[in-house]
């Protein structure tokens, strides 16, 4: 088959490897590793709660390094030895964190989504039990008086206290782990604003007075937790790419002698077997036999590499076509594969720092809400002596603050948009994916399966005579190599029947031979059959002594590239294209999609550290890629993108998956962004003038708690319905 270049280093990380090395060991020249200490931090929901926890935690003595992952809601921390994770739990605890010890060897399992069930089970509650008691409230405003009204009330407790008690628990466990630590968060206000609704309906309730606000608790308690569940639904969707590439490491190897073992028992200096077809399990070096290996998933080369002995092997690559015997240089967490996976953990981290808009606005509001309410009270109690008074017209001040539509600004324009780009095809994974991309300024694909279809299609086959194609078509079904696999199915395709062929057999790293005619018939590299390569993409056929045929390949563009490149160009965004493949092929793709600048023969390493001097640069990345060599470039860019085809551990990483086969869709995603952004800027803004409006008028006195929560529900309408408008095209 065509040659392809030999890589003699570590295709996961040899440019990265440093920095993983720094990163493990601290830097610290000579000293011992820092333990890894993995919790778990359920409550931790906003950029906020990242900086609490990292603060903390890097405080203490012994600890080196703490970083929050908010998808996966866990903190790893590389710390000294005598640091235990019972006692970093209680420092965690000590600031109002519940916290978990995590086994870090092992990769976590995808739990049952039991949050998104718990919030929508109390969002029922909350719903249910507020229709009901407008029910009786209408009974109250439509005449009902002294003891019917009355009844009407207790009824009406009856059935909101319960319900608050259980549906608002969220914002009481969360806001309660904030006083503890003495500070304040959103679910501060939250919390007090419906215990004082309710608390003061009760009051009057028990006085007999006319007004109680059961049913201001309620809708405060309901759109609340539809803004905290449509947050918690964009979320849900992402988990660690880390794991993912953990899972395909090979549990169990082949020893030379025939014994199955563990891969974690093996040692350096081992020699194991490698059957054709099987993953390898460990970084070795071949011993010997022949074989080409399949590198795509880590290097992104579309075409498998000759191998033989003295050539190095990596976790993850596939042996195709012969036996091997390998030395074993690195097994278990050792491997380039683990060292790929901490890459992409590294990023990971470093990209759920980012901070959305509702977060940068909930820094401000929360303590204003508080100072504004305590003004009101103290003020009117002040003023005129009645704490009763003052009491209602704090509690109308913080229903009326009550950040609901804050709250729903986000998730409700994120699920509209998410909705709209889920119609044109494209999945949205990342709460902040929407935000972060409407400020990409640079474009970076993969070639390979990303504007490629990944799967390179024989180019000229009507030049050659339908006896040529007989006897290429019997060799290349008798071969694995997938340039042999695609021209078969390309000469089947053309009615062509195979010829009758003698003493078959495939040569590892080769080719496959045979007899035809009595003469000896050769189908493979240039190399084998001593003949010149005619440049690009290429396997040979010869029949006896005959000159050598060429059957050229070309790797098929994916639908609706050529017309992405020239719609990011227009929106004058800059697009570049990096890729493990080799010069030639890359320059060609460049070439027929419209992409000046690009780089070729780069490791996965090479990819994430070229997304890290763009974002030096100040430049806003979007990453689209489709491989295992594309995950930690992946989670090193701004906002990242994969097609549904990519490997399992990409479509994890990225915030977007393409669920259709083009490209075409990325434009879309980009002016929805952008359109998005607007939207939520625009709810910020009448969230702002709502308060400018209602406010003064609670402040006044003029707006009992009940008036407050109406005005409070129409804020949260408003933002749903201006968010919806992202749905219509």
């Amino acid at each position: 088959m065509a040659e392809a270049p030999h890589i003699s280093a570590c295709p996961a990380c040899v440019a990265g490897a440093s920095a993983v090395d720094m990163a493990e060991t601290g830097d610290m020249g000579g000293e011992s590793a820092p333990a890894r200490i993995m919790l778990s931090v359920p409550t931790v929901h906003c950029g906020a709660c990242i900086s609490a926890i990292e603060r903390r935690l890097e405080r203490e003595p012994g600890v080196r390094s703490a970083r929050v992952n908010l998808t996966l809601k866990r903190v790893a921390v590389d710390a000294e030895d005598f640091i235990t994770p019972e006692y970093l739990v209680q420092v965690l605890q000590g600031i109002g964190y519940e916290a978990h010890e995590l086994d870090s060897g092992a990769p976590a399992l995808m739990r049952t989504d039991r949050r998104g069930r718990d919030l929508l089970m109390r969002l029922g509650v909350a719903g249910f039990a507020m229709m009901n008691v407008m029910l009786l409230s209408v009974a109250v405003w439509s005449g009902a008086a002294d003891a019917t009204r009355d009844m009407f009330h207790w009824i009406s407790a009856a059935i909101a206290l319960p319900a608050i008690t259980f549906s608002a628990q969220p914002f009481f466990a969360n806001a309660w782990g904030a006083l503890r630590a003495r500070r304040l968060n959103m679910d501060v206000p939250i919390s007090l604003a419906i215990i004082l609704a309710a608390g003061l309906s009760v009051y009057e309730t028990s006085q007999g007075g006319e007004h109680a606000y059961f049913d201001a608790a309620l809708s405060l308690t309901f759109f609340l937790l539809a803004g905290r569940y449509l947050d918690h639904r964009t979320r849900s969707v992402a988990r660690s790419a880390a794991e993912e590439l953990a899972a395909l490491e090979v549990p169990r190897a082949l020893r030379e002698n025939g014994d199955v073992v563990a891969v974690a028992d093996l040692q350096p200096g081992d020699v194991i077997r490698v059957l054709p077809g099987a993953r390898v399990p460990v970084d070795g070096t071949i011993v010997s036999g022949d074989s080409e290996i399949d590198r795509s998933l880590l290097t992104g080369e579309s075409l498998p590499a000759a191998a033989g002995p003295g050539t190095v092997l990596s976790a993850g690559e596939v042996n195709l076509t012969g036996p091997l015997l390998v030395r074993v240089e690195a097994a278990g967490q050792d491997t380039s594969l683990r060292r790929m996976a901490d890459l992409v953990a590294m990023a990971e981290t470093s990209r759920n720092r980012y901070t959305s808009l509702a977060d940068r606005a909930a820094r401000i509001y929360a303590p204003a809400v508080h100072i504004l309410a305590f003004l009101a009270f103290a003020g009117w109690l002040l003023g005129t002596g009645d704490v009763r008074l003052a009491l209602n017209i704090a509690v109308a001040v913080l229903i009326i603050t009550c950040p609901c539509a804050l709250g729903l600004a986000v998730p409700a324009v994120t699920s509209a948009a998410s909705g709209r780009l889920f119609k044109s095809g494209m999945l949205i994974k990342s709460a902040t994916a929407l935000e972060r991309l409407a400020e990409v300024d640079t474009v970076v694909f993969d070639k390979t399966g990303t504007l490629t279809a990944g799967v390179p299609e024989p180019d000229g086959l009507a030049q050659h005579s339908r006896e040529t194609l007989s006897v290429a078509l019997a060799l290349a079904a008798s071969s694995a190599h997938p340039l042999a696999r695609s021209l078969a199915a390309a000469i089947a395709q053309l009615g062509v029947e195979p010829a009758t062929l003698e003493a078959v057999r495939e040569v590892p790293g080769h080719g496959v031979e045979g007899t035809w005619n009595g003469q000896p018939v050769r189908l493979g590299r240039a190399a084998w059959l001593s003949v010149a390569e005619t440049g690009g993409t290429a396997t040979y056929l010869q029949i006896g002594d005959a000159p050598a045929v060429a059957f050229g390949f070309i790797d098929a563009l994916r639908d609706g590239a050529e017309q992405v490149v020239k719609a990011l160009r227009d929106a004058g965004k800059d697009v570049i294209l990096l890729s493990g493949d080799t010069t030639t092929a890359v320059a060609d793709i460049a070439r027929r999609v419209g992409i000046e600048a690009w780089e070729a023969g780069m490791l996965p390493a090479d990819k994430a550290a070229r997304i890290a001097v763009l974002a030096k640069a100040g430049r806003k990345v979007l990453m689209v890629g489709d491989g295992l060599n594309d995950t930690a470039a992946l989670a090193a860019a701004h906002v990242s993108m994969s097609p549904a085809s990519a490997l399992e551990a990409a479509r994890v990483v990225s915030d977007i998956v393409l669920l259709g086969a083009s490209l075409e869709p990325i434009g879309e995603a980009l002016e929805v962004a952008v359109a998005a952004t607007r939207r939520i800027k625009e709810n910020f803004s009448i969230a702002v003038l709502y308060n400018m409006i209602a406010v003064p008028i609670a402040l006044a006195g003029l707006a009992t708690p009940l008036a407050a929560a109406l005005a409070m529900s129409a804020s949260s309408i408003t933002v749903s319905l201006n968010s919806l408008r992202l749905v219509r095209r």
